[in-house]
């Protein structure tokens, strides 16, 4: 006889989404406007819970939020919020403190809603042989420019073999993760993203590749692109 045994719930997501995005140019912040019957956040929430080995997800909100406890997600006793800071680092150390119970943590953008299931299950299979973790990416494809400091004259091409894209989700083993960017923070480094606090330290994350259309939502064009990538994979799961 075969016993069936499920995956340990052993990962907790951390949602960073107390930022403003003024870039959208609108009054409403980014992670709420709708697409479809659903908000961004609601969209990259959902894409994780459908994962067993995440147990819980906790969004970062900034302490003047007034949108979030209105979202249908604001009940569903897998998601907790707390209050985010002014940068991203802020929001996902404030998260950090209630993931103690975790082995690993994923980050995720808050406005990332076209993350695809197989994307996230090739990055969450890395736990079995890493100890350190790794994040989703995509190889550069354009060539890339270098301009000249505070201009738009260019002053180099970049050579783009070895270069990435890098996404989220980010997953990393908790304690790691939870002492780099303590030991970043306290030394002045730039941490852009989790993976960069784990470079800092000196560990190297695996590089997971992901589709491209897995898009962050930071301009109207932005926008555009998420509401027609969902729209097709809507339209791919009914047929």
């Amino acid at each position: 006889m075969t016993l069936f045994v499920e995956p340990v719930s052993d990962v907790i997501a951390i949602l960073p989404a107390a930022g403003i995005g003024r870039r959208m140019q609108t009054t409403l912040p980014k992670q709420y406007l709708t697409i479809g019957d659903k908000t961004i956040l609601e969209h990259a929430i959902g894409v994780l819970l459908r994962q067993f080995c995440i147990r819980e997800a906790i969004v970062a909100i900034s302490p003047t939020d007034r949108w979030y406890h209105q979202l249908p997600v604001a009940t569903d006793p897998r998601v907790s919020v707390v209050t985010g800071g002014s940068e991203r680092v802020d929001s996902v150390m404030a998260a950090m403190r209630h993931t103690r119970t975790a082995s690993w943590v994923l980050v995720h953008d808050a406005v990332r809603p076209c993350l695809h299931q197989n994307d996230l299950q090739r990055l969450l299979a890395i736990k079995n042989h890493t100890d350190v973790g790794g994040l989703l990416a995509s190889p550069v494809r354009d060539t890339i420019k270098r301009a000249m400091t505070s201009t738009r004259i260019i002053a180099s091409t970049v050579e783009r073999e070895d270069l990435w894209h890098a996404f989220t989700p980010q997953l990393f083993a908790r304690e790691l993760l939870s002492n780099c960017l303590k030991r970043a923070i306290a030394e002045g480094a730039v941490v852009t993203d989790e993976a960069s606090a784990i470079e800092y330290c000196g560990y190297a994350p695996l590089l997971v590749p992901g589709r491209a259309d897995n898009i962050k939502v930071t301009c109207p064009e932005d926008f555009a692109f998420a509401r027609c990538f969902l729209s097709q994979f809507a339209n791919m799961e009914n047929t």
